[in-house]
């Protein structure tokens, strides 16, 4: 069964529901109309809870044993470590340790709700696989970002999660229409923008705010189209670029004082690298070669927030997500989007790009 889709043997049903294509595998519900998060719950038959509970061992009492074999055992619990059970069968679904946090089915849905207040999500697919321990959800947002003419959002939104300790919660665009285990295996090779969460304490609060880390957003979608429509139409040069790079990256003012005086060579190793690595990233990604990115100003604000989520190297995940969040990498794209918006509007005599 390489489709790995949980059978509920209660209600008599595969774990997976589809919205009018039947998946290769003839399981699960189908359903005509696009569902409301509720409704896709209960047609993947993901309406069930998972919880953490006390793991216990064993302990033979030799002394009683030729007595009553069956008081020769004992309980002893497992410190530090639980068992993570489904509520409504009582199914182990793994061991986890004490600092592992369940996030909750409906949790995941409400990251997608999250993008657009709960209107317009398009559920695709979503199941369980195993036992429950593991489950994904594929999704469409409500429309297309276009920047130009480069559909920015074109794919599967897809996100999964599992309730045995393996994984971190993973949420990516893929161009493949999740249906069983071999296409979420495929998926997670074949996906971009991705993040990962680990279960933590603050995986539910990072897992509400992770469509923004993905910039994505209704807000994005609505306001920001027209002007980044309109920064693709404006030229800016490389050397422009780089002066730009610079101001953006700059760490305090003191450094850009140095830049609008010249004083080059009283800039650190550090933040130059940094700057030359944006600058590379500017020039040669091949992102930045479209017809909507190069040469333009829209390419200009990408090269500083594609620096930070494609070529800085951080510690992990969580310090990656720390940074774009609430972060150094927040702060500096905030840089360069103003610095833009003052291009856009005066030319580069406001920023004394020359």
């Amino acid at each position: 069964m390489a489709h790995n889709l949980f059978y509920n043997e209660q209600t008599g049903k595969h774990s997976f529901f589809s919205v009018k294509e039947k998946a290769w595998h003839g399981l699960g519900q189908i359903v005509e109309d696009y569902p409301t998060s509720a409704e896709a719950i209960r047609f993947a038959g993901l309406d069930y809870t998972v919880e953490k509970r006390p793991l216990f061992s064993n302990a033979l009492n030799n002394e009683i044993t030729d007595l009553d074999p069956e008081l020769a055992t004992s309980k002893i619990g497992v410190p530090n470590f639980f068992a993570t059970v489904r509520n409504d069968n009582d199914t182990v679904l793994g061991v986890v340790g004490k600092d592992y946090e369940v996030v909750q089915n409906v949790d995941a849905f409400q990251f997608f709700d999250a993008i657009v207040g709960g209107d317009g999500i398009k559920y695709e697919t979503a199941g369980a696989l195993g036992k429950g321990e593991r489950i994904f959800i594929t999704a469409k947002l409500p429309g297309h970002i276009k920047v130009g003419k480069a559909d920015l959002i074109e794919q599967y939104l897809f996100l999964t999660t599992s309730h045995d300790g393996f994984g971190s919660i993973t949420a990516a665009f893929t161009p493949i229409r999740i249906v069983c285990n071999n296409t979420l295996n495929a998926a997670m090779r074949n996906h971009s923008n991705a993040i990962k969460i680990r279960h933590t304490a603050s995986a539910g609060d990072r897992l509400k705010q992770a469509h923004t880390l993905m910039g994505i957003s209704s807000e994005t979608a609505q306001g920001l189209e027209e002007l980044f429509d309109h920064w693709t139409k404006v030229r800016i040069t490389d050397k422009q670029v780089k002066k730009l790079i610079q101001l953006a990256m700059a760490p305090n003012k003191e450094v850009v004082k140095n830049i609008e005086l010249g004083l080059m060579d009283n800039l650190s190793t550090t933040y130059t690298n940094i700057v030359d690595n944006a600058f590379a990233y500017a020039m040669g990604d091949p992102t930045q070669t479209m017809e909507t990115t190069a040469g333009t100003l829209f390419g200009a604000y990408n090269a500083v927030t594609g620096y930070y989520q494609n070529v800085r190297n951080f510690k992990d995940g969580e310090a990656k997500f720390r940074s774009v969040m609430d972060g150094t990498a927040k702060q500096r794209a905030q840089v360069a989007f103003d610095l833009c918006l003052g291009f856009a509007q005066n030319g580069d005599g406001i920023l004394n790009l020359n």
